[in-house]
Parts: C-alpha cells; structure tokens; sequence
C-alpha cells in the first residue's frame, strides 16, 4: 500500500495535480517517544487527525488508503467521518486482503462508516465481490506497475547472469506467506533439477525459524535469505530469475505477481484470494492449493522442461500487464476524481 501511495503521488503531481499527503507513519516527534510503547501510537495518530481536520474542507477530493483491522478503525474511520463533517468528497481506496474475515467479525461496526464514504475503489475483482457479499457497490482501479522500471532482462544490455536455475520469492518472512510451503517444494524439485537455486527477498520474523528449516532438508546451498531489498535491487532480482513463486495462503492483488509478469518472468502461485482475478490458470501463471509442496514442486519442474510453456506464460504475461500501466490506470482515477469534484 506504502508503494502504491507513493506512486500515485508522483505520478498525480507530474499530471498537474496538486496533491497534499498526510503520512500515518510520519517519524516520531519527539524521537525519544519512539521507545515508549503504546503511548508512542499516541504520537503519530493524534498530529495525523489534526493534519486531517485542518486538510478537510481545502482539498477538493480526499483519497484514503485503507486496510483492515486496527488500521482501519484508528486510521480510516477517523478520517471518513472528518472528511463528511466538513463536507469533503472522501474515496476510500480499500486494500486489505483479509477483507472477508474481517468484514464477517465486525461490519455491523464498520458499515456506518462505508456509508458516509463517496465512493468506494478497490483494486480487484476479488475485494469487490467481498464488498458484494455485504451489499456494498464498488469501483475497481487496479494497482500500477512501472512498465519503464519492471522489464524483461532481454531489454536490459547488462542483465545479471545466473549458474542454475534461478527460482525468486518476494514476500516477507511471515507465516501468512507461505515460505516453508516453498522451501519444501525446492527440497522435491532438487532431485529433478540438481543446480536449482531459490533466492527469498524480504525480511521478517519467520528467518530464524525458515533458515533452520533450509539447514534441516540440507539445502543450504540451494537456499539464500538476500533481506530487504530497494527499487533497483528488486528489479535486478526479477531480471536474474527463471522463475517467481508467490506461495502465500492470504493475498488480495500482490503486486510481486504483477511485476514478475512484467519482467518477463513465468509465476507459480498459490489460487487464493485475489490471485486467480489477475491471473489466467495456464495462460498468465500457474496455480496450485495453498500449502501443497508437492503441486508447487511439480509446476515448478513442469516448467522447467517445458520451454513452450514457460514462452507461452512469458508471452501472454506481457500483454496482460499492460492493464496496470499508468496511461490506463490514470485515466481511471481522473475520471473519477473530476465527478466528484463536479458533484455528479
């Protein structure tokens, strides 16, 4: 969500816009207050709603990055209720892939506030049949990727060489992302494809347990924790690989996929979520149950045999992504942000 927002700033003041960000995450003022739990959220939230208040009734349109849980009552709610006070067109760009159970624990609280809500954007097919379920109408705007940064290493004269078969995973080191699924599926695909390699970018608190994991199915050579990575490493990575595997077991429209696609890179990915609303099952990526090593081990050597398969995914990835590129995903938000301010 960090990304998307600071993508569409860019991009909307290089439009013309005049956009004004207000930050939940500014840095701590005073910074000593950053070592006293609990009370540091204190901190942040009460000059976030004060920079809101005093924004509310001067903007012509309020854009809201929202997500679920706590995020959403201590960050969101405020701002919808503020924006109707002083009578401010609010979007709420809603973004939480744990949407449905959330929303099944607590809308009769939530609802109030989607009411006062002008429009409602999410980025997927998928949120929006959440939405449905609830009765709620929504608008679908689609992240954006960067075609001009993510391209396929064909186009880059100094693309990084790989020894082996070089499989990526982007995905912080949380449960909820399926690593050890991944790392029990190369521990299968090793006896098929000896020189293969598996490269983890992100970082998290599963490192301890998911390197002990590496060293017990003896893959220490074949596994490398590479940490957080910035902007170029990343694309670097994309560019290195022959392979991305997105094992997650929750996902609403990860942008991991859409990048990969973009690069030119072939997807085996887990079928939850938002992820079959993206992708096409053997025509953009392959997909497999969430949690089932063997079926990702067994896409994952499909794929390496079959080079028809890996051009035909490549191939149709390129086209598809196309849809999220910024001419197309802009026109959508202007449209949308001229009817509000017009009052249609």
């Amino acid at each position: 969500m960090a990304t998307q927002t600071s993508q569409l700033v860019k991009l909307f003041k290089e439009e013309g816009l005049e956009v004004c960000l207000v930050q939940t995450n500014r840095p701590y003022r005073p910074k000593s207050v950053e070592k006293l739990r609990g009370v540091r959220a204190l901190f942040r939230l009460v000059p976030y709603l004060v920079a809101v208040w005093k924004m509310a009734g001067k903007v012509d349109v309020i854009h809201l990055m929202a997500n679920s849980g706590w995020s959403w009552q201590l960050f969101s709610t405020p701002v919808v209720w503020l924006a109707w006070l002083k009578n401010t067109p609010v979007i709420v760009n809603y973004r939480g892939g744990e949407a449905g159970s959330y929303f099944k624990q607590s809308f009769r609280w939530i609802r109030p506030t989607l009411n006062r809500a002008t429009k409602i954007v999410v980025p997927s097919g998928y949120l929006q049949e959440v939405f449905a379920k609830f009765g709620v109408e929504t608008t679908v705007i689609p992240n954006i990727i960067n075609l001009e940064r993510f391209r396929p290493a064909a186009m880059v004269d100094d693309a990084p060489a790989t020894k082996g078969f070089r499989v990526i995973i982007t995905r912080n080191l949380e449960a909820i992302y399926g690593i050890a699924t991944a790392i029990n599926a190369l521990a299968i695909v090793r006896r098929e494809i000896p020189a293969i390699e598996l490269a983890i970018a992100g970082s998290g608190p599963q490192l301890a347990e998911l390197t002990a994991l590496t060293d017990q199915l003896g893959l220490q050579e074949h596994v490398q924790f590479v940490g957080r990575l910035d902007a170029q490493q990343i694309v670097d990575l994309y560019q290195s690989a022959d392979l991305v595997l997105n094992p997650t077991t929750v996902d609403n429209m990860p942008n991991s996929v859409l990048e990969a696609l973009a690069c030119g890179v072939p997807v085996v990915t887990t079928d939850v979520g938002g992820i079959p609303y993206i992708v096409s099952q053997e025509k953009t990526a392959l997909m497999v149950p969430a949690g089932d090593a063997a079926a990702m081990a067994a896409q994952i050597i499909r794929l390496y045999r079959e080079e028809e398969t890996r051009q035909r995914l490549i191939d149709n990835g390129l086209d598809a992504v196309r849809l999220y590129a910024w001419p197309v995903v802009k026109e959508q938000w202007l449209t949308l942000y001229r009817s509000l301010r017009s009052g249609l």
